[in-house]
């Protein structure tokens, strides 16, 4: 077993976490990666704040363990964190927020309801920001993630924020989908890692099986960082890019993006179409480069006990044999 500062202070026993991903991660899937030790996290940005309860609920009808809500801070309305802090999760976990937000006042909330705040950064200067202001846990995510990222690396943004924030645990996030990355995070000072695109390609997964298929046999260079899906789906995200599936779609409005702008309200129809009918040319796909590190649609319970016990291995066995004295 590997105990870290993160599993302790949610009393979980492996420090891994599911990113909390909208839209793809059903409560099936957050209960499946907490029953198996981990911390689940919903994606819930999605779910107005009337519909939150019935959410929280059905989590909690699959596991008795902790698990997490993840709200997008620039988007967020009142009735939606208002509903999640009533839902008492075991973490708020938060990203992205808007620089004129009070990331002190929305923590202090949270920790009032008894909740622990976990806060995604893409570089140190903003982890510095929201360890002032109170959170618990901060996701260092490095630019090798799907969906929304930085611009810095994961290995480099990794010891950075732990540099920049001890000792508050971090963990990290981009990049990460077996046991040599959680080994390898471990060795850059981290506390555990959020793990998004690996869980994608899971059994318990919303995703359609058509997708799931299409991270299995990726080589990792099918992506692309752009602003293209959210100029398209008209929520652009304060300082974001974000890595989609270089298809068809993305390919056509590249250069074009003005256009786009103007025309997104005859485009968007068939491309909510495309995602809903599994048609990987016309659908906007969020994945990292770890879709090269997986091939095989698994359990998420499966997928946490054989990066758990890969990452035990390295760090019992293969690394110390490297030491010489």
């Amino acid at each position: 077993m590997i105990k870290t500062a993160f599993t302790e202070l949610l009393g979980i026993q492996h420090p891994v976490a599911l990113a909390g991903m909208s839209g793809a991660t059903s409560p099936d899937l957050v209960a499946a990666v907490s029953n198996a030790g981990g911390l689940g996290i919903s994606g819930v940005s999605d779910v107005e704040g009337d519909k939150m309860p019935a959410h929280i609920a059905t989590i909690r009808d699959r596991t008795q363990h902790p698990f997490g809500l993840n709200l997008l801070l620039h988007g967020a309305d009142d009735d939606q964190m208002r509903a999640v802090l009533e839902g008492q999760p075991a973490v708020l976990s938060t990203a992205w927020p808007r620089d004129d937000q009070d990331l002190a006042d929305i923590f202090g909330r949270a920790h009032e309801r008894g909740l622990k705040v976990m806060h995604m950064v893409p570089t140190a200067a903003d982890a510095s920001r929201a360890a002032g202001a109170g959170a618990d846990i901060i996701v260092a995510q490095g630019t090798d993630g799907g969906g929304h990222i930085g611009l810095v690396g994961t290995v480099v943004v990794v010891p950075a924020v732990v540099r920049e924030v001890a000792p508050v645990p971090v963990l990290a996030a981009g990049g990460i989908a077996d046991g040599r990355g959680l080994a390898a995070m471990l060795a850059l000072g981290a506390a555990g890692v959020l793990v998004g695109t690996r869980f994608l390609a899971t059994t318990e997964s919303p995703l359609h099986e058509a997708f799931k298929k299409l991270i299995v046999d990726s080589d990792g260079t099918d992506t692309i960082v752009t602003d293209i899906a959210d100029i398209l789906l008209g929520v652009e995200w304060p300082g974001a890019l974000e890595r989609v599936a270089r298809n068809r779609l993305v390919e056509r409005w590249l250069g074009r993006t003005n256009e786009l702008r103007r025309r997104r309200e005859d485009v968007l129809p068939a491309m909510r179409q495309a995602r809903r009918s599994g048609d990987p040319d016309e659908a906007i796909l969020y994945w990292g480069q770890t879709a090269a590190l997986i091939d095989e649609v698994v359990p998420a319970g499966q997928v946490i006990a054989r990066m758990v016990s890969e990452a035990e291995t390295i760090l019992h066995e293969s690394l110390p044999r490297l030491v010489v004295r």
